[in-house]
């Protein structure tokens, strides 16, 4: 096979994903996402059939889940990203070959309100390690959340001020600070694309740079540019392949806004809200530890050449 997309980092593959990972050898990858279609009868450009039978669906989703647990080294990391009915199954089945670790809730009103039902306001993200822990564990600390007119903080942490880490809140296993595609740069999108705060911290909580990442369903591609970005090692594979291009050939609004990312992380309060706490007349109470510098530079590595491994 020849990649599409080659890198000094990555390749992808203009190929089925269960023939691209039956190529690759056992147990070399660090950590394998998967966001499949969701069988909700979509039109993509592949043409792939995106409205089967449940059943059906489900084979085919245990399939490629086999093929990315068998490349998953020992301690490696898997996450499946779906609608919580598809995790559910698909979850089970997975839980029967690698330990369960979180069921990740992530906030994403994507969807018009339906008759006789909940509004359906989050998507599932299923996390597995293989074997007893994962090799690698870091997660991103956050800010405190704070109103975005005012800066003042949303939680009053009453005494406990003085104990909180200067690196941020603890990540939850519910994330609601995913912000939809549509940012102006990224108008061309799909609304459903991943976002690149999303995959930036899968990527930073299970893997460190030179790691190497599988993504078989490769979509926009963010999980590759932040792999790219951020020094890791990728893998992938789309059918078609024609976006995924295209960002690669025009990665600097990505640099840019993954820079953006960096400076919001693992720090206690953010520059913009110290700024607005400022303006509101807001200062910090003296028990709180923050560092000097409370929004570093982006802290990803340059490129390194090297190859996959394989």
């Amino acid at each position: 096979m020849i990649p599409i997309v080659k890198t000094d980092l990555g390749e992808l593959y203009q190929d089925d994903c269960l023939t691209v990972m039956a190529s690759m050898p056992d147990g070399v990858v660090d950590l394998a996402f998967a966001d499949p279609p969701f069988n909700l009868g979509k039109a993509y450009a592949s043409k792939i059939d995106d409205s089967r039978r449940d059943q059906e669906y489900l084979a085919w989703c245990k399939r490629w889940i086999d093929e990315m647990i068998r490349v998953l080294k020992p301690g490696g990391s898997l996450f499946l990203y779906n609608l919580p009915k598809w995790n559910l199954p698909l979850g089970a089945y997975a839980g029967e070959k690698v330990t369960f670790r979180h069921w990740i809730t992530v906030d994403m009103k994507y969807s018009l309100p339906i008759a006789k039902r909940l509004y359906p306001a989050h998507y599932s993200l299923l996390y597995f390690v293989k074997g007893d822990k994962p090799t690698i564990f870091h997660p991103d600390r956050l800010p405190v959340p704070c109103c975005r007119h005012c800066g003042g903080e949303l939680r009053d942490y009453g005494g406990y001020k003085d104990k909180m880490n200067p690196l941020g809140v603890s990540l939850t296993d519910v994330w609601t600070d995913i912000p939809p595609v549509r940012h102006a740069k990224y108008k061309k999108r799909d609304a459903n694309a991943l976002a690149l705060k999303f995959m930036d911290r899968i990527i930073s909580m299970a893997s460190d740079p030179g790691s190497l990442i599988l993504d078989p369903f490769g979509g926009s591609g963010t999980t590759f540019v932040a792999a790219e970005l951020t020094g890791r090692r990728w893998i992938g594979a789309e059918l078609e392949c024609t976006d995924i291009v295209d960002r690669f050939n025009a990665l600097e609004g990505d640099r840019d806004h993954l820079a953006d990312i960096h400076s919001n992380k693992n720090v206690l309060f953010t520059r913009d809200d110290l700024k607005r706490r400022k303006k509101y007349g807001k200062p910090l109470p003296a028990e709180y530890r923050i560092q000097s510098d409370l929004a570093p530079q982006c802290s990803c590595p340059e490129p390194a050449q090297t190859d996959l491994g394989f």
